[in-house]
């Protein structure tokens, strides 16, 4: 079984004109188009989350890491 021939698509076409109407058609791609749209872009934004997630953070020092570094360098220095 292949891709529906045109004789084909036009029988589906007919079918979906008589059970949704000529003016809710419109309507109805309309709708799917807008959920295709977000769909996309909740993809996008989610890749980008995880390429941000997934670069090596740089390491942030407390500051109570750097009081200690700090006193043991001043007496060492001594």
């Amino acid at each position: 079984m292949g891709m529906p021939g045109g004789t084909e698509l036009l029988i589906i076409f007919g079918i979906i004109v008589l059970l949704f109407g000529a003016k809710k058609i419109p309507d109805l791609a309309k709708g799917l188009g807008k959920g295709i749209k977000n769909f996309k872009s909740e993809i996008k934004d989610i890749d980008e989350a995880e390429v941000v997630a997934t670069e090596s953070p740089k390491k942030v020092e407390s500051s109570e890491e750097v009081a200690s570094t700090q006193t043991s360098q001043t007496t060492t220095k001594v």
